[in-house]
């Protein structure tokens, strides 16, 4: 018959009792299934019985097994469960715990009896203290701090933190999200009170975020909480608004105090070192000058000792000689020859080439009074080295210097 063909699905025979060949009816149908599903647990009577004998129990064995087993089946395969990358399966028997499972396929004992708790050991959580969202929604409950020399600055700051220990994290505390905001305001507090409001505000909000994270983890592991602090983030430290104006020109004087002092400490590195170079300079002036008038002194002494021995030996001429030197100081910067005729003498010596070359540049030559005379045996001075009339006039112009008693 072909599956087109008009007379397909149905049959020659009456079905229930009905004299047309239609379409099965549906409420029939559902009568029927009950009454097989009633069968299944129910006892039937006779069908022509008294109702004195007893119904026999009427089973279906085969479709009950199968039902059972697939039912088994289901809550078996119920168990198997899979542990995600990044996470922790904590495995609870009537809600003891049993084990931790690693990432991969896994499986347990179906519910009731174990359950299975997914914990993300990866992700990276953060806690807000002092503000919520957006650093402009303040909680001033949370961000007013006291500084230690009793300044209260306004704090905010976030805390980013991983599990490190399923286990803790989901037994040991009830709330271990709050536990952490907790123990970072705690901390913060600790380490805000024990430091000055200028550290706090500028140069130690590195060593603060330091010490407060090492703070709050100690607190943490302390309550068992399995969890790590990766970081804390200052996100903004400054006065309360209601002294926010008054501290701005605080802070603008602290700055022009450092500018002035780093003004006069520049004029200090300035004038200092001139100074001193110029006390060492005047130093060694003064130790060369005492020097020269020692050496001078000394020279003076021996001099003057030598004179003395030649004029114990010949006292006239010694003091010819002395005559003569101090007349020639006196007279060097004359431009008059004087001559002594006393001699009597009527040829008169005047030695012109050594008194050119005796003058200085620019001087007119001073004739020696007594480079005229006639030639006597005491009258020498014409003929005196150079370097002689030098020294007798630098030791008598030592000696117009001199302090006499």
């Amino acid at each position: 018959m072909a599956w087109n063909d008009p007379q397909w699905g149905k049959d020659d025979k009456p079905r229930g009792g009905r004299g047309d060949s239609g379409p099965p009816d549906l409420d029939e149908l559902w009568r029927n299934f009950n009454q097989r599903l009633n069968g299944l647990f129910k006892r039937r009577g006779g069908a022509g019985g008294g109702g004195g004998g007893r119904a026999a129990p009427n089973f279906q064995l085969p479709g009950v097994g199968l039902i059972v087993a697939v039912i088994a089946i289901l809550w078996l395969s119920s168990g198997f469960y899979i542990v995600d990358a990044g996470q922790r399966g904590v495995v609870l028997r009537f809600g003891k715990y049993v084990e931790t499972t690693m990432p991969g396929p896994r499986w347990h004992l179906p519910y009731p009896a174990e359950a299975v708790e997914k914990v993300n050991v990866d992700q990276v959580r953060t806690v807000e203290v002092g503000y919520r969202n957006n650093v402009k929604s303040k909680v001033q409950s949370e961000s007013l701090m006291l500084t230690d020399d009793e300044n209260i600055i306004d704090l905010q700051f976030s805390v980013q933190y991983t599990i490190k220990d399923p286990e803790d994290y989901l037994f040991m505390n009830r709330e271990p999200d709050e536990a952490v905001m907790q123990a970072a305001e705690t901390a913060m507090r600790e380490i805000v009170g024990k430091s000055k409001m200028d550290f706090v505000l500028y140069e130690g909000r590195a060593d603060i975020a330091v010490r407060a994270t090492k703070l709050m983890q100690d607190i943490l592991d302390r309550y068992k909480t399995g969890i790590s602090v990766s970081k804390l983030n200052m996100q903004n430290a400054q006065p309360p608004e209601q002294v926010q104006a008054s501290f701005d020109d605080a802070v603008k004087a602290g700055q022009d105090r450092e500018r002035l002092k780093n003004e006069g400490q520049a004029y200090a590195n300035d004038v200092i070192p001139k100074a001193r170079g110029i006390a060492s300079r005047l130093t060694e002036e003064a130790e060369g000058y005492k020097q020269r008038v020692v050496a001078n002194a000394q020279g003076d002494a021996a001099r003057f000792s030598q004179i003395l021995v030649e004029y114990s030996r010949a006292p006239q001429v010694t003091r010819e000689r002395l005559y003569q030197d101090a007349m020639q100081q006196v007279l060097s910067s004359t431009t008059k020859v004087l001559v002594d005729d006393k001699s009597g003498g009527n040829l008169l010596y005047l030695p012109l080439d050594k008194l050119m070359n005796m003058a200085t540049p620019g001087v007119p030559a001073a004739v020696d009074p007594m480079a005229a005379m006639p030639a006597a045996p005491t009258a020498t001075p014409a003929t005196a080295p150079q370097e002689n009339l030098f020294r007798s006039r630098d030791a008598f112009r030592t000696r117009d210097r001199e302090e006499r008693p």
